[in-house]
């Protein structure tokens, strides 16, 4: 990539999503929903939710918006088929028998579907059209999505990978200098985006989930995070076990605390999005359950003597967040050339964990 187009990539994927995405808010009355604005915003990294987390309850828009601002979300990825039916029933059939006027009227109502998230503080970070660039869909479905997202205040679109979908899209993402976010496959590899996937279009993005990385490849997910990073448009939380299964936050293997924490020490400005796709418990629901992870996630961010190299004493172990292997500064690391007694803050910079090689900068104080 030129550096040129670097710097346009880098803007787009790592600045302007958070720039624009606060330009989108506009002043106004808060939702009756929402008592007090939500903000879940931690530590400067933007923490999210994608709507499918609500699957399982009523879904409109409306009610969308009355679950993330109960869980005090601010940001969100939302789904594009309960946009649709909002902004379909917001017109109430204007715009009459020409497409170009129902299109028109249809964006009015996308516009004002904004405006109630934006009343209530919840910015439409993205939208997911799933079908967009499908073999089937004319040109003109295509235009109308890129359109719609606009009329949202999104900044891109996400859907999920496919080849055929990035030749297509990539030149229209460009023309509307809008990112089209692809969010893994199934099957997703360590070598999956180093591919020709996202030379298709400068606006081609990764929606990076974390969980599905780790059960797919049995490897930490930020790694892939450093490597694409002009070109994460969002990561999505959730946990899974090498085996594959959904589980609770912190119940997994997924490196999601190495990542939030990395995200926050790096100053990483892409969205990290919940997606509850755990079991919900027994006597619990999908509103309690993600209240459970944004608190996850605060902790998280917040914690004292989260993994910035702060030393916590001569002799505070720390912990691999990916792997557990623990560092004890009364042992050192013989075989990485570390001496018994040497402080965890004085490991050198370029230290990783010997037993995974995840950086040292992943890792957190270790309390037995």
């Amino acid at each position: 990539m030129q550096d040129a187009k670097a710097m346009v990539s880098r803007r787009t994927f790592l600045g302007g999503a958070a720039g624009l995405a606060a330009a989108s808010i506009a002043p106004g009355r808060v939702s009756a929903a929402a008592p007090s604005r939500p903000d879940s915003t931690f530590g400067g990294v933007s923490i999210g939710a994608t709507t499918c987390s609500f699957r399982l309850l009523p879904n409109r828009a409306e009610d969308l918006l009355r679950y993330v601002t109960q869980c005090g979300i601010s940001s969100v990825e939302l789904g594009g088929h309960a946009a649709e039916r909002f902004a379909r029933a917001a017109t109430n059939g204007r715009g009459g028998a020409s497409r170009a006027g129902h299109c028109e009227a249809l964006r009015d109502g996308f516009k004002t579907l904004r405006k109630m998230y934006n009343d209530a503080g919840v910015t439409i970070h993205a939208v997911r059209f799933g079908d967009i660039g499908n073999s089937g869909m004319t040109d003109a479905q295509i235009e109308f999505y890129f359109q719609a997202a606009k009329a949202l205040g999104a900044v891109g679109i996400t859907r999920d990978l496919a080849e055929a979908a990035a030749i297509r899209l990539g030149p229209i993402a460009d023309k509307h200098e809008m990112v089209v976010g692809f969010c893994n496959p199934r099957r997703i590899t360590p070598t999956t985006y180093d591919g020709s996937v996202l030379t298709h279009g400068e606006y081609l993005g990764i929606s990076l989930d974390i969980g599905q990385y780790v059960a797919n490849t049995g490897e930490p997910a930020f790694p892939q995070i450093e490597k694409h990073r002009n070109r994460i448009f969002s990561v999505q939380l959730k946990d899974c076990t090498k085996n594959g299964s959904n589980v609770p936050f912190g119940e997994g293997d997924a490196d999601l605390v190495a990542v939030l924490r990395s995200m926050k020490k790096h100053r990483m400005t892409f969205p990290a999005n919940i997606r509850l796709d755990y079991p919900i418990p027994h006597g619990s629901d999908a509103i309690r359950e993600v209240k459970r992870c944004v608190q996850f996630c605060r902790d998280a961010l917040t914690a004292e003597n989260a993994a910035d190299g702060e030393d916590a004493g001569r002799n505070q172990k720390y912990v691999c967040t990916f792997c557990g292997w623990v560092y004890d500064p009364a042992k050192g690391d013989p075989d990485g050339g570390i001496p018994p007694g040497t402080p965890f803050a004085d490991l050198p910079e370029d230290w990783s964990c010997p037993k995974c090689r995840f950086a040292k900068a992943l890792f957190s104080p270790h309390s037995e």
